[in-house]
Formats: C-alpha cells, sequence, structure tokens
C-alpha cells in the first residue's frame, strides 16, 4: 500500500476545475462515483487506524509478561524510523490519514522496539 500512488484532494480538484474550464461549465460528478469515492476514503480511514492498533497485542505481550524473546528491536526501530518519512510526506501534501495512520504506527512500533530492549 506504501508503494501505490494517489491524487490528493487538491490535485483531483485542480483536474475537476480544468474539465470545468475546457467544457465552459461545471462538470458533473455522476453520484455513484463520488459515493464511490467518499467511501474509499472512509475505509482507508479507518485501516489507517486499525493497522496501527494490530501491534497493540505485541506491546501487550511484551509488558504483561516482561519478556521479549523472539522480538527484534532492530527491526521494530527500524520500521519506526521508516514511519517518518511518510508522516512528513502527509503533512506536506496535507493529507491527515498518513499522518495519522503513520504517526501511529511510528508510536506503536517504538514502543515495541523499546519493550523489546528492556526485556531482552
Amino acid at each position: 500500500m506504501q508503494g501505490l500512488i494517489h491524487k490528493h484532494k487538491h490535485e483531483r480538484k485542480a483536474a475537476k476545475e480544468a474539465e470545468e474550464a475546457v467544457s465552459g461549465g461545471a462538470v458533473q460528478t455522476p453520484r455513484s462515483q463520488k459515493f464511490l469515492e467518499k467511501l474509499l476514503d472512509r475505509i482507508t480511514l479507518l485501516a489507517g487506524i486499525l493497522g496501527p492498533l494490530m501491534v497493540f497485542p505485541q506491546i501487550y505481550k511484551i509488558f504483561s509478561s516482561h519478556n521479549a524473546a523472539g522480538v527484534s528491536a532492530l527491526s521494530w526501530g527500524a520500521f519506526a524510523v521508516l514511519d517518518i518519512p511518510f508522516i512528513f510526506y502527509g503533512i506536506y501534501h496535507k493529507d491527515k490519514p498518513i499522518v495519522i495512520t503513520y504517526a501511529m504506527f511510528c508510536v506503536a512500533n517504538s514502543i515495541v522496539a523499546v519493550g523489546a530492549l528492556i526485556y531482552k
């Protein structure tokens, strides 16, 4: 999912304005297309929130058992560091779902890495 290219809201708006200028009037987006776009936006936001939450069972297991056997602090730390460019990408493009998702992943991955270091 990280490698997919998507149109940002401002790009979609610019494309729509260009179509309006060429056609000389307002271009109507079919109702079903608007519905699908809204639905996809909501599903993506939900997945962006639920994805990072899937790390919490690992966090709970490490900190409740005080045991991080088999958990690589290096890998989880690298995951956290690799989330940072995506946070800046989302900020630059003013894309809240990307910022929220990767900020949550960064925090969750960092907690696992710290737990792996503490309870090694």
